[in-house]
C-alpha cells in the first residue's frame, strides 16, 4: 500500500473513477499492528483495486472529514465520493474486512 501524506495528494486519489480502498491507521494503534499481520493476503485478493493508507495522526482534518473516529478503518472512495466505511470495530478479523470488501465492491 502506497502512503498518502498530503491532503492534496489524498484528493487526487479519491477522484478516481474506479473504486480506491484506503487504511487508516496510527503507528500507537495495537489493533493496527493486528490487521498488517492479515491485511497484505487481502490485498492480494483485491490487487485490481488502488490501496493507499494514511496515518491518522498525520492528516486529522482527513479523518475528521470522513469520521474516521477509530483505527484500524477502511474506506472506500469513487469519484471523490466515500462509498464505504468499515469501522474499527467490525475490523477485526480477515473474514470482516473481506466481506465489507466483497459487498462494497
Amino acid at each position: 500500500m502506497e502512503t498518502i501524506q498530503t491532503t492534496e495528494v489524498f484528493h487526487q486519489i479519491i477522484d478516481s473513477e474506479e473504486p480506491v480502498i484506503i487504511k487508516f491507521e496510527a503507528d500507537w494503534c495495537p489493533d493496527c499492528k493486528r490487521m498488517d499481520m492479515f491485511i497484505g493476503d487481502i490485498v492480494e485478493e483485491y490487487d485490481q483495486y488502488q490501496w493507499y493508507v494514511i496515518n491518522r495522526d498525520e492528516l486529522p482534518e482527513i479523518g475528521n472529514r470522513y469520521e474516521v473516529m477509530g483505527i484500524p478503518s477502511i474506506l472506500l472512495f469513487q469519484n471523490g465520493e466515500k462509498q464505504a466505511h468499515l469501522h474499527s470495530a467490525d475490523a477485526k478479523t480477515p473474514e470482516e474486512v473481506q466481506e465489507f470488501l466483497h459487498a462494497n465492491l
